[in-house]
């Protein structure tokens, strides 16, 4: 159902480790290339194992890509006799992957954790494995987080005070910040430049948006790209795609209707454009096209908001009387509650897609939130890619992923520039 023609050999494989793969969207771009609208298989690139501490991204890993080694459990758990075992005599080519985002996330609340200095692990295994490239990837509120040192009480415990937050009303507990120092991707750059006296690493980093890259979605992502100091190469990011971007309506109007507490698993239509011929490939059967059920006040508020409103669009419908004042939102950011617009391309999809109180995740025309399917499909997911876990697992899988689009075009560059 999924390989529909393979490439040829021409020179060799490049050899690759994934890091924090989660269900596996950057590697999708390594595992496969486009032919003719087709994803086909890339048989060029090899994967000398993939490395995800969750279970269920773990899970949808394995059963898209069958034929790579998963190594399930946390990074810190792999010592270096077993790195350099699964390696063997061959050199490795190339380390991708992104360290989990959420420290460094300007959604919510950021928290300078164990989490935000992951970066030490992909660190270590550089020194292990000693590629040519690596390709790192994480949100763009990375560029701003610095190291955080927080206040400490007698018995070494961090100290916490209870904050209102202005934009959603709600009380948080907040570690107390003793003081700040550098910024992170400053100590990424320094350490990767310098990992020890005969290991270098030459770096480019820069904020790219998958929608100029063919993905129905403003996602801006910072890509940092390291090249070892003893090859003479040089490395340039994928050209920017001037064209038309692809809108949310082209992306997904073929996915069937779904109401509430409603699990649809075939199509209904043929594919209306490129993109979703592309998405669709030769699959058959619709997975992870569901809604759940809303009470009152959620129906309320879908029904009575338009494309390109939200939170503070209802609650002016509330104080003017048209709406019972018994509905009025009294917690969420301004782009929660938001309703999609279909003729351009969609916000950055996010793990709480399927939640109403996300950021602008409601269907443009339909009144209910997008379906994980949808969310993949935005993402660029085909239709076949399959994901583990319950809702929240599934949504988590989708919303940390690399589009896999994007990560193709990633691929294509740094193919050019080992065989160049």
């Amino acid at each position: 159902k999924k390989l529909i023609c393979n490439d040829t050999l021409d020179g060799g494989t490049m050899r690759i480790i994934d890091l924090f793969s989660g269900a596996g969207g950057l590697t999708f771009g390594f595992y496969y290339r486009i032919r003719q609208n087709k994803f086909v298989r890339n048989r060029k690139n090899s994967f000398v194992f993939a490395n995800e501490i969750d279970p269920f991204a773990a899970e949808a890993f394995e059963v898209n890509f069958p034929d790579i080694r998963m190594i399930n459990e946390d990074i810190k758990q792999l010592d270096k006799d077993t790195i350099e075992q699964m390696i063997g005599e061959e050199p490795v080519d190339l380390i991708i992957g992104g360290p989990p985002c959420q420290s460094f996330s300007t959604v919510g609340q950021r928290v300078f954790d164990e989490k935000a200095t992951l970066y030490e692990e992909y660190l270590r295994i550089l020194s292990i494995a000693k590629p040519k490239v690596f390709l790192f990837e994480n949100v763009k509120g990375m560029l701003s987080m610095r190291e955080t040192f927080y206040k400490m009480d007698n018995d070494g415990n961090i100290v916490y005070e209870i904050k209102k937050n202005k934009e959603t009303g709600r009380e948080r507990k907040y570690p107390v910040v003793d003081r700040y120092g550098k910024k992170i991707i400053d100590i990424i750059k320094e350490k990767f430049a310098f990992i020890t006296d005969d290991l270098g690493y030459n770096i480019s980093c820069e904020v790219l948006n998958t929608v100029d890259y063919g993905v129905p979605e403003n996602r801006e992502r910072v890509f940092v790209v390291g090249i070892r100091k003893d090859l003479d190469i040089e490395w340039s990011y994928p050209i920017v795609n001037k064209g038309e971007k692809i809108s949310l309506k082209d992306a997904i109007s073929d996915l069937p209707p779904v109401s509430e507490n409603e699990n649809i698993t075939q199509y209904y239509t043929q594919p209306q454009n490129e993109y979703q011929k592309l998405m669709r490939g030769h699959n058959n059967i619709l997975t992870e096209h569901y809604c759940g059920i809303y009470g009152d006040k959620i129906r309320t508020v879908i029904r009575n908001v338009k494309q390109g409103e939200g939170k503070d669009d209802f609650n002016r419908l509330v104080d003017a009387g048209v709406i019972d004042k018994k509905y009025r939102l009294t917690s969420g950011y301004k782009n929660t509650y938001g309703r999609l617009v279909e003729d351009i391309p969609a916000p950055t999809i996010t793990n709480n897609m399927t939640a109403p109180s996300g950021l602008r995740c409601i269907h443009y025309s339909q009144n209910r939130t997008l379906t994980p399917r949808e969310g993949a499909r935005i993402q660029s997911f085909p239709d076949w890619f399959e994901f583990r876990g319950g809702v929240g697992s599934v949504t988590t899988q989708i919303g940390n992923a690399v589009p896999p689009l994007m990560a193709v075009l990633l691929a294509r560059q740094i193919e050019k520039l080992l065989k160049g």
